[in-house]
């Protein structure tokens, strides 16, 4: 079963990585949501995948037994999915706002915003 996990997470990895390069802002918002997919994925696929053994500290024991899933990923992984929703919420308003003041979505195009030579601030009060 990893193997299969190990190639969609570079499937992930490599639609992310393709979607980020992308000169519009709102693929490359989709590139990142994937890619924090990606890691989740990893990191669920690092925790070793198996039902046969629940991640339970049996009596008499100090640790997990060899086959159990580790639970650490899986706790990450929550806390990951909670963090890219806010961010990836952040950046969609982010983007809308930028889209409303300049009316495209294209990162060449936002460079209009930027004043070729800017004003220097005073150098003395």
């Amino acid at each position: 079963m990893e193997p299969v996990f190990a190639v969609l997470v570079g499937l992930f990895f490599a639609a992310a990585i393709y979607l980020m390069l992308s000169k519009f802002s709102i693929r490359i918002m989709l590139g990142i949501a994937v890619l924090g997919n990606a890691v989740n994925l990893l990191l669920f696929t690092t925790g070793r995948i198996t039902r046969e053994v629940p991640p339970i500290i049996p009596a008499g024991m100090q640790t997990l037994p060899a086959g159990a899933a580790n639970s650490l990923p899986q706790a990450l992984i929550l806390t990951a999915i909670v963090i890219s929703f806010s961010f990836l919420a952040f950046l969609l308003v982010l983007t809308y706002r930028a889209y409303q003041d300049i009316g495209t979505d294209d990162t060449d195009e936002m460079r209009i915003a930027e004043p070729d030579k800017p004003q220097l601030p005073p150098m003395g009060y």
